[in-house]
């Protein structure tokens, strides 16, 4: 494939996640149909199922990417085996890509999402090895629901200090966050 159709395709994608993203702001999944993202986006349908079998799949295409990027973030530490607990990193992400972030939660992916993965080993030492999965269901929940609210307020504190309200919950103890898909 040439050049120009490689990018022609990219436009097309950054066109449709657009307004799709646009759409999920005021409609729920079920309420939006290719023909509205076509017809906002001034697509074809081809071109719209040249790259997706339905919004579903393009629902699911837009959390990968978040995950990729959250990964992407934190491929040092992943790459060296080294937990830094760097809250801040995450928080600022979060504020740089508050509307996908928004879209991955209005989406319902918080319920079984990558973008989180508790440091089990640390947890063991702490808990004495006990109830370990109420530890890590308590620290998910209660971290994705300031998340939501701080999502919801529109950002409005710094990520420096949404990480201090992290560490304040968390003081002294090291705190559980590992970066996504360390396991």
């Amino acid at each position: 494939m040439n050049t120009a159709n490689n990018k022609r395709k990219r436009q097309s994608i950054e066109k449709i996640e657009k307004v799709f993203i646009e759409l999920l702001q005021t409609k729920e999944l079920s309420e939006i149909h290719v023909s509205d993202i076509c017809k906002q986006a001034q697509l074809n349908r081809t071109t719209f199922y040249a790259n997706y079998t339905d919004v579903y799949d393009l629902a699911d295409s837009i959390r990968d990417k978040l995950e990729n990027d959250l990964l992407y973030l934190y491929h040092e530490e992943r790459t060296s085996g080294f937990n830094s607990n760097d809250y801040l990193k995450l928080f600022r992400h979060i504020r740089e890509n508050q509307l996908f972030y928004r879209t991955y939660f209005k989406l319902g992916y918080d319920n079984n999402y990558k973008i989180l993965v508790y440091d089990t080993e640390l947890a063991k030492k702490h808990f004495q090895n006990r109830f370990i999965d109420y530890h890590i269901e308590f620290f998910k929940s209660g971290l994705t629901k300031i998340i939501k609210m701080w999502l919801q307020n529109e950002c409005q504190e710094s990520p420096e200090e949404m990480f201090e309200i992290i560490k304040s919950e968390y003081q002294g103890r090291e705190i559980f966050f590992q970066s996504p898909t360390d396991h």
